[in-house]
């Protein structure tokens, strides 16, 4: 079947949600207002309970169906958050706010969530209960984890859950999925390496920091490069080098550099962990220097369980007409994670067409895609829990 006949309906009031939300964004677990909205959407729709601030900012709703006998139980989840960049889109329903912006996407997820939400209220044409997910800070500040932590998997009985993005690049009208890792997890490192101070024209009498982390750059490479089996992914990146001088004729007494460390493959977190402080150390070591290292891990790895993606595939073609787009692993993180690393389901990925890309001031999200989320959200959970004859 095609979308679903009522969205159609809905678009010009679920848009209107989008684009008010997209007019007012607000940053990680700060989305009151966001969140304020939502749950006075969800109760206005009639959903059977509403919670607020789960995992500090999150909202959930709760649906049951004309029959509950089946038990079970699914979860959809959206993130309401934007993020700190400056909008330049022209468009008349741009930020509000100076400085800030969703450059996600997020304002569209909430919206077809929400749009999803008031059909399988208006219907219930399903047998056990949906538990709607709207989750903060999902860029950077592991708002997913919060939920969860918070009992949302446990409190709510969520059997398995799924989760959708939009993904610039493919067309309108199109889904994409792949089972197993989807999306890298996302570590930071900081690394300090300290050594002697001193004058540029006399580097004899000094041990230069600069030359020590400039190796240990380098170096780093090896756990991708000899360190990791080459046929799985991990990037190992520095991306800041800060100096405690700015002056041209100073060796620096200490030099600070941060970076990422993304893969996807578990076990690589592990190596990646051990490897890095080892080669840091022993650098700085032969030169006469001291080095360390704070390891933080981030998001784990997303890993779409196989016959939850099989199923979301399967409902992602009968909304569309078309096959589902395999897609390949990408090095982007995603706190979905954690919810998939707490009960079994899936990851979608849904089209955005030729737009910028996401964290690109120029992004907006496809309104046209409204119908083709609201539809594979709402016909998963029909399909999932079928009510009985």
């Amino acid at each position: 079947m095609p979308i679903k006949n009522r969205f159609a309906e809905l678009l010009p009031e679920i848009t209107a949600w989008r684009r008010d939300f997209h007019e007012n964004p607000e940053l990680l677990y700060d989305v009151h207002r966001t969140a304020g909205v939502v749950a006075d959407k969800l109760r206005e729709f009639g959903c059977d309970e509403v919670v607020t601030g789960i995992g500090k900012t999150g909202v959930v709703g709760v649906i049951r169906g004309r029959q509950t006998g089946s038990g079970k139980v699914v979860g959809l989840r959206a993130d309401m958050d934007a993020l700190p960049i400056t909008e330049i889109t022209g468009a008349e329903y741009a930020s509000k706010t100076p400085g800030l912006m969703h450059a996600c996407g997020h304002d569209g997820h909430t919206a077809m969530l929400l749009g999803a939400a008031k059909y399988l209220a208006e219907t219930r044409n399903f047998d056990g209960t949906v538990v709607l997910v709207f989750q903060p800070a999902e860029e950077g500040g592991a708002g997913g984890l919060a939920m969860v932590e918070d009992g949302l998997m446990d409190r709510w009985g969520i059997q398995e859950v799924y989760g959708m993005h939009n993904s610039p690049g493919l067309p309108v009208g199109e889904f994409a999925i792949k089972p197993g890792a989807l999306l890298a997890s996302a570590d930071e490192i900081e690394i300090t390496v300290m050594g002697k101070g001193g004058h540029a024209a006399m580097p004899h009498k000094a041990v230069d920091t600069t030359l020590v982390a400039s190796h240990i750059v380098v170096a780093l490479q090896s756990v991708v490069s000899r360190n990791a089996d080459p046929l799985h992914s991990i990037v190992v990146s520095v991306c800041t080098f800060q100096t405690d001088s700015p002056a041209h004729n100073v060796i620096p007494q200490t030099v600070v550099m941060k970076g990422t460390v993304r893969t996807l493959d578990p076990s690589l977190r592990d190596l990646a962990e051990a490897r890095i402080p080892a080669i840091a150390a022993s650098i700085a070591e032969a030169f006469g220097a001291r080095a360390t290292v704070d390891y933080k891990r981030g998001y784990p790895v997303t890993m779409n369980t196989p016959e939850n993606t099989a199923f979301a595939a399967a409902i992602a073609e009968e909304v569309t007409g078309k096959p589902t787009n395999d897609v390949t692993p990408q090095m982007p993180a995603e706190d979905f994670a954690y919810m998939l690393e707490a009960r079994p389901g899936a990851y979608m990925l849904i089209g955005n067409g030729d737009s910028a890309f996401c964290h690109h001031p120029a992004y907006d999200f496809a309104d046209e895609a409204i119908p083709y989320g609201c539809s594979w959200f709402a016909t998963l959970v029909e399909r999932r829990m079928p009510l009985s004859a």
